[in-house]
């Protein structure tokens, strides 16, 4: 699963790890000095922090226990809790020397967490591992960068996709088969839907999901959402409203129920109720476990002008930790190398694995909805890699969910939202460069 920076915003603000000057990943003393190939140094148990709480867990953890099982001298220990309990626990306990060894980071909080030295630059990892742009989609190998600096090895990307209910389909006289691709398309179909008694696109107020389609829309309809510096909200601009409207207009059409409640767009998919969800990768395996859901997923139909699709990254990290024992980091080396090698079986858990080849596997592309969606890799959109960006998700919540609510119109709901954004960044501007 995924969830925003916003949580994090009362981290302490030190630094964690005491700057990484000092620590042996960045010095170069690295144990074996295999470069993540294998390990021959004396027995380590390594720490691994994740959030991996819902379904993926088990499938992260058979990675663990089969890395450790290949390995004579290595030996993981997975710690997971709640992303929000995960990223407020981490910084100190870096600092402490108690933290994690390698952990795994959304690409939104790299910056933040690089800012905060509670991470380590990874430019002689990915050299070691003769990782670079070229193994990878560009704008995933690009977002784990700060400061022109790399902090993240990415592992996979998890969009944002379009799940269509076929029962409901079928009930409004459509094609199961056939899920709406673009505006006119779409908008035929809940037009028909709506002929037949059903309220076929639910529209949620809320981040989880109703943001981030209109984050999918904005950029679909040739907007952004920040300025190249990621110092000033630009998302109450024309494509965002244009974003906002379409929403929207499908409340005060008819073709969603007003006062959607938080998960009541999922909820009313799962119950045969609802015939379009924007929903991300996530949604996969727990609609396969949902007995007699008739379904499926693609990539988002194409609303405005350009092609486009919200996502996120999870990236392995190596933390900063005081007194760090380098044959730790050099075995650390070894399992991210490991799993993401084996990503196509981390696939199977709802996302997309972040390495060509991985994805270009026989493997891979035996996952009928997860290949689905990697298509959309070439379009998907990552916040900057602005230190705090993800402080501002609370704000485009509130912008998005006084459009459809139908509390203001979509300019003056953006353009208060913009204001606020627009503190925010100026604030997170000055403490990290503090």
């Amino acid at each position: 699963m995924v969830m925003g920076g916003g949580a994090t915003a009362g981290l302490i603000l030190a630094s964690c790890g005491g700057g990484p000057e000092g620590n042996p990943a960045v010095s170069g003393s690295t144990g074996s000095g295999s470069g993540g190939a294998s390990y021959s140094g004396p027995k380590v148990e390594l720490a691994f922090w994740n959030g991996f709480t819902g379904g993926d867990g088990p499938f992260m953890q058979k990675l663990v226990k089969d890395f450790s099982a290949e390995q004579k001298n290595i030996n993981v220990k997975m710690v997971v809790q709640d992303w929000e309990d995960f990223y407020a626990k981490v910084p100190q306990a870096v600092s402490s020397g108690t933290g994690p060894d390698v952990a795994i980071m959304h690409i939104n909080q790299l910056a933040t967490n690089a800012a905060r030295t509670v991470i380590l630059p990874l430019d002689d990892v990915a050299e070691n591992l003769k990782l670079t742009e070229g193994d990878f989609n560009p704008i995933v190998w690009q977002g784990g960068e700060y400061n022109g600096q790399r902090y993240g090895i990415p592992l996979d990307v998890h969009p944002f996709g379009f799940y269509y209910n076929k029962k409901v389909m079928e009930q409004g006289g459509l094609d199961p088969e056939s899920p709406p691709t673009n505006n006119d398309e779409y908008m035929s179909a809940v037009e028909d839907l709506k002929a037949k008694g059903i309220e076929g696109s639910w529209v949620s107020p809320f981040l989880f999901t109703g943001g981030l389609q209109w984050e999918s829309l904005v950029w679909q309809f040739g907007g952004d959402l920040y300025n190249e510096e990621g110092t000033e909200a630009t998302f109450n601009e024309q494509g965002g409203v244009d974003a906002l409207t379409w929403m929207v207009d499908l409340v005060k059409g008819g073709y969603s129920p007003k006062n959607v409640g938080q998960d009541a767009e999922t909820i009313a998919f799962q119950n045969n109720k609802n015939a379009f969800l924007w929903n991300g990768i996530w949604m996969i395996n727990a609609f396969k476990e949902i007995p007699d859901l008739e379904w499926g997923v693609t990539q988002l139909p194409q609303i405005g002008t350009e092609r486009a699709a919200w996502a996120s990254s999870h990236n392995f990290v190596i933390t900063n930790k005081q007194d760090q024992d380098p044959n730790k980091i050099d075995a650390s080396k070894v399992f991210v190398n490991w799993v993401i090698d084996h990503s196509a079986e981390w696939a199977q858990s709802g996302q997309v694995p972040a390495q060509n080849s991985v994805r270009e596997s026989a493997a891979f592309k035996k996952l009928k909805e997860q290949s689905a969606l990697a298509e959309q890799l070439p379009y998907v959109h990552f916040p900057p890699p602005v230190p705090g960006i993800g402080d501002v998700d609370s704000i485009i919540e509130r912008g998005v969910q006084e459009g459809v609510l139908l509390k203001s119109d979509a300019q003056q709901a953006l353009d208060d939202a913009a204001s606020q954004a627009d503190e925010i960044l100026a604030e997170n501007d000055e403490k990290y460069q503090a």
